[in-house]
């Protein structure tokens, strides 16, 4: 079935008390809300808590038809006590033609429970969830850890504007931003940073390409006063509250080592990226989950392998000690080596296996710009099958002792890499070739971290980078 045109993002916003519209907006930088279809970021009084799919008749108003879709959604949801008695919607029920529905997630508390969603690439199919009490809690007052947040870029310069403006317009109150310009080829983001950032933004240059080297740089060069290290991509755009909730959980837990948060799409233009949000996308759904390797989540037989359910690169944080401790990111993983990826799960597992607590908190939102063409997706779908099995070899290289905790899990941890690429049945479903594309990457990932090593020891040694 043909993938459909151009689908608005947007974001509404409902009073708690009897779920009236407060606002509705677009994704940051997206264009008016009109008729057609629309995906739409649901928050309850600035809170997000769910992900809705609906059309915008014509005539109708775009704030009132979503909140009727988002109602309709969730009428028989006992922890909606606003909603109006049942009857009939003033509009016809969301579409689910185009992205998995929001679902009240009645999961046990989040120690007790599992990740709530996954990436199609890394951890199955998924839909977004509400969050298990439906409204969080006020947010804290505690004042937030002084942070560096690290962005690592090469040769994106217009994309890094549009994230950097992003992180400079944050609530948090103790920060710096720190660019890490990795073998660039034109002094575009060094001349960005200086013309238009001077004084607010750091830079630092890393020569060697890969982008766990140049995060290692950025932990290099870090404020040595900053207890936490936050990471994005050039390719976001953080929410204001972003830095804020993704490092507020570190003062209220000494035990914690890492924090993740939630990734929507800013943009589903093309039809490669509304088929990579449906199903699934980067999303972790609305569920906070605590992952505490002294307490491994029921139900979770590959834990902590499965180091796709925890998050994803663009939205991390860690403490900066425990980072450190473990040796930062493996330089032979990530984008940019032969690697293809796997930087991200490579540090999430090293933090676990440390014995620190990994939190994921959903009120931390970056919109992300997902890849827009077909070739996009098949080098996106190769590099993440690439990624998963690279950085398990990775952690076996660098921690043989894990050796026999994975081999224990390896039959199901099998089939749990057949499911990750059947991707299950969908209003569009997975081509196969991406599935191939997929196995065929987790084949390689061992032979293409070899040679990422190889050539990792080269340019250590003086070698060409």
């Amino acid at each position: 079935m043909p993938v459909p045109g151009p689908v608005a993002v947007a974001e509404l916003d409902l009073r708690a008390a009897d779920g009236t519209v407060l606002s509705l907006r677009p994704a940051p930088g997206g264009p008016p809300v009109g008729e057609g279809e629309v995906f739409a970021l649901v928050r309850i009084d600035g809170r997000p808590v769910a992900t809705v799919t609906g059309r915008v008749a014509a005539g109708q108003e775009p704030a009132e038809a979503l909140a009727a879709a988002f109602r309709a959604q969730h009428r028989a949801t006992p922890t909606l006590p606003w909603l109006p008695p049942p009857a009939p919607p003033p509009t016809p029920p969301p579409s689910s033609a185009f992205f998995p529905p929001s679902s009240p997630s009645l999961a046990p508390p989040p120690s007790e429970s599992g990740p709530s969603s996954s990436s199609p690439f890394s951890s199955g199919p998924s839909s977004s969830r509400l969050s298990s009490s439906f409204f969080p809690p006020a947010r804290s007052s505690v004042r937030p850890l002084r942070t560096t947040v690290i962005v690592a870029t090469r040769e994106r310069a217009d994309r890094l504007a549009r994230a950097l403006d992003s992180l400079l317009a944050q609530d948090h109150p103790d920060f710096r931003v720190l660019v890490v310009d990795n073998a660039p080829a034109t002094t575009a983001t060094r001349d960005l940073v200086a013309s238009r950032y001077a004084g607010r933004v750091d830079y630092t240059h890393e020569p060697r390409p890969g982008l766990a080297v140049a995060h290692n740089r950025g932990i290099a060069v870090a404020d040595r006063a900053a207890p936490v290290l936050a990471f994005t991509d050039d390719d976001v755009i953080a929410d204001p509250h972003w830095l804020s909730a993704l490092t507020a959980p570190f003062t209220a837990d000494p035990g914690l080592g890492c924090t993740t948060g939630l990734i929507l799409p800013a943009r589903l233009t093309t039809p490669a990226q509304i088929l990579l949000e449906s199903h699934g996308g980067f999303a972790k759904g609305f569920a906070p989950r605590l992952y505490d390797p002294a307490a491994p989540p029921a139900g979770e037989p590959l834990f902590p392998f499965a180091a796709g359910s925890f998050g994803s690169g663009a939205n991390m944080a860690f403490r900066a000690g425990v980072l450190r401790a473990v040796g930062g990111f493996d330089p032979a993983t990530g984008t940019g080596t032969p690697a293809k990826g796997g930087d991200d799960l490579y540090a999430f597992v090293r933090v676990l296996a440390a014995g620190h607590r990994l939190r994921y908190t959903p009120e931390a939102l970056v919109w992300h710009h997902h890849r827009e063409t077909w070739q996009d997706l098949r080098n996106q779908a190769y590099g993440y099958g690439a990624g998963l099995t690279a950085y398990l070899t990775a952690i076996l290289v660098r921690q043989p002792a894990l050796l026999p905790a994975l081999l224990a899990r390896v039959g199901r941890g099998l089939a749990h890499a057949r499911a990750i690429t059947a991707h299950g049945a969908q209003t569009y479903p997975w081509p196969r070739s991406l599935s191939r594309l997929e196995r065929r990457g987790m084949l390689y990932g061992p032979l293409g971290y070899a040679r990422a090593r190889i050539r990792a020891r080269g340019a250590e040694g003086g070698g060409t980078p």
